[in-house]
């Protein structure tokens, strides 16, 4: 094993190979170009210690990074080169750091000389960076890389992790250099997880013990804190129903008996009415989106707040609480478990057995059972279920069949549910589930997209079949973008504008093209047979499911309404 602390002789390009080698990276997402050639160049010499994935677009290489941490826990890698490169990373970094995502981006510049001249392919990409990023820094003497890539994986992983991007000159990637590489443990400035409040514990704790009514709202920071154990022995000893943010989606099992759906502007009808009837709202990991609260005014006035949550900038930033606790949910939910007695709230069993039979009479039977006309979303996401047996590791593109599938899909394993939260963008799905499967080689990946996410990176099914990923594409043809004309329709009297997808290609023969196995289905009866065969397959495999054209998600929560103030979609019916 090579000695990382040991001082050598090497070019700048090789100082960030072994750098990142030193820091346990094993797999990299990347395309090259001008500026960044040196580095590929080198990079042929260490095959067999990094493993690089040529996507076919920088933002693939971004999506593919994301899939891979969020399904893993490990930090993801890019590269790309300088000007357009760089750019074309920008809109994942961003996603990245809305839905804090671990990634360290490494882009390549033009040479020192040149900066600031408007040379060939130059972008000032830290400045355009700089609000999207967790941290970024450009390097143009070859003797800081090691110390600035350890700084990059400790802040981009340490705390409420987030993207870091490192820009380097061309000419720091082939100068010498004298390497040897320390792991960065502290940062004299920077306090990833604050020392836990002691007296704030213990007040949490008695507001906790004196709710008659409490409920619990979980986000992806327990995901994110590896909290996922803690959280359950928190639910259980509590005894208080729970609820979850969208990117919290997994965090939990679904059959759990406490365990009560999802909450927000496509969330389940018993936690969305709770939160505004609650004596007691428990907010772990979660930043109380505005999909989440809806009008903020009305969100949850009648109760008490407590939030725990590791990033101070989100404390009393929308929702004013009344006891905090800030520190890593991994420590502070075991602080209060042990000061909390053991809880028993099933007088509250009845409000949402009601709430869930309303539900399932006005929403999911008409959506799971419908009795004529063409497949509906909600089949797919229900047969696929049954076919997986709740195991897969979904991941969403953007829009209707993202909701449809935070809605019914259900999971048995943490980190689960892969989509595009904060950002909402749409491409993310298909180069996510590549990040997904390379991560996660041994566990099924099933790309749930629209038939319009899926032209925005549909080049990335050249990097599936490349790397032979038997990634499973699930397409929800409904020839619109389905959520705008949701919108249109719900909002905007029915003025469809700009979302018919009238001259889709042929799916099917597309994924041919590409030598990857795919069927398409339209009729129910075949629905269950073909994703059985999709979801069974050892490769590659695209199932085209065309849909009834203008079905809705439901219940939904208009903008600007409070969460009890739901539509179900039969209101003139």
């Amino acid at each position: 094993m090579q000695d990382h602390t040991k001082s050598q002789k090497v070019t700048g390009s090789e100082a960030l190979l072994l750098s990142l080698i030193a820091a346990n990276v094993d797999t990299i997402f990347g395309y090259p170009g001008g500026a960044i050639m040196p580095l590929y160049d080198k990079l042929l010499n260490f095959s067999n210690r990094l493993r690089h994935i040529l996507t076919r677009h920088e933002q693939g290489a971004i999506h593919a990074a994301q899939g891979y941490a969020r399904s893993t826990g490990k930090t993801g890698v890019c590269f790309a080169t300088s000007g357009p490169g760089a750019t074309n990373l920008i809109t994942g970094i961003a996603d990245a750091m809305a839905d804090s995502t671990p990634v360290v981006c490494f882009t390549a510049q033009v040479g020192s000389m040149l900066l600031g001249t408007d040379a060939f392919q130059e972008t000032d990409v830290v400045g355009v960076s700089m609000p999207i990023t967790k941290w970024n820094y450009q390097i143009t003497n070859p003797n800081e890389i090691p110390a600035i890539i350890a700084k990059a994986f400790y802040i981009a992983s340490n705390g409420r992790p987030g993207p870091v991007l490192i820009d380097i000159t061309k000419d720091a990637l082939i100068k010498d250099c004298d390497y040897s590489y320390t792991p960065c443990n502290y940062i004299r400035s920077y306090v990833p997880s604050p020392a836990i409040k002691e007296e704030k514990v213990k007040w949490a704790a008695d507001i906790i013990n004196a709710a008659k009514k409490p409920m619990i709202v979980f986000g992806q920071g327990v995901i994110l804190g590896h909290a996922e154990k803690e959280l359950l022995e928190f639910v259980e000893k509590s005894g208080i129903p729970c609820a979850s943010t969208m990117l919290g989606l997994s965090a939990m099992p679904n059959n759990h008996p406490l365990y009560k759906g999802m909450v927000g502007m496509h969330g389940n009808v018993g936690p969305n009415r709770m939160s505004n009837q609650c004596d007691l709202l428990i907010a772990i990991g979660m930043r109380f989106d505005d999909r989440v609260t809806g009008d903020v005014a009305r969100y949850a006035k009648q109760a008490k707040i407590i939030h725990l949550e590791i990033d101070k900038a989100e404390i009393n930033k929308i929702v004013k609480v009344d006891v905090w606790v800030r520190g890593d949910v991994k420590e502070s939910l075991p602080m209060i478990t042990k000061l909390i007695n053991k809880g028993d709230h099933s007088d509250m069993e009845p409000f949402f057995a009601e709430c869930e039979a309303e539900e399932m009479r006005r929403v999911i039977n008409p959506l799971l059972n419908p009795k004529e006309g063409k497949i509906t979303m909600g089949e797919v996401i229900d047969t696929l279920n049954k076919v997986s047996a709740e195991q897969a590791i979904v991941v969403t593109d953007v829009g209707q069949q993202q909701m449809i599938s935070a809605r019914y899909a259900r999971f048995q394993n943490s980190r689960s549910f892969l989509s595009s939260g904060g950002l909402g963008t749409m491409g993310f799905g298909l180069p996510a589930a590549v990040g997904a499967q390379i991560g996660c080689p041994n566990r099924k990946v099933v790309a749930i997209l629209g038939d319009g996410g899926f032209q925005m990176t549909m080049q990335e099914l050249g990097t599936i079949i490349q790397e032979k990923l038997p990634v499973k594409v699930i397409i929800m043809n409904n020839s619109y973008l389905g959520n705008v004309r949701q919108w249109q329709e719900l909002f905007f009297n029915h003025r469809y504008s700009s979302v018919a997808m009238n001259s889709n290609p042929d799916f099917v023969r597309l994924a041919s093209a590409y030598n990857i196995d795919a069927e398409m289905v339209n009729k129910r009866e075949d629905l269950k047979s073909a994703i059985e065969r999709m979801y069974n397959s050892e490769s590659a495999y695209i199932l085209e499911v065309q849909l009834e054209e203008e079905g809705n998600v439901f219940p939904i929560v208009p903008l600007g309404k409070a969460t009890d103030e739901m539509l179900y979609g039969d209101e003139n019916k």
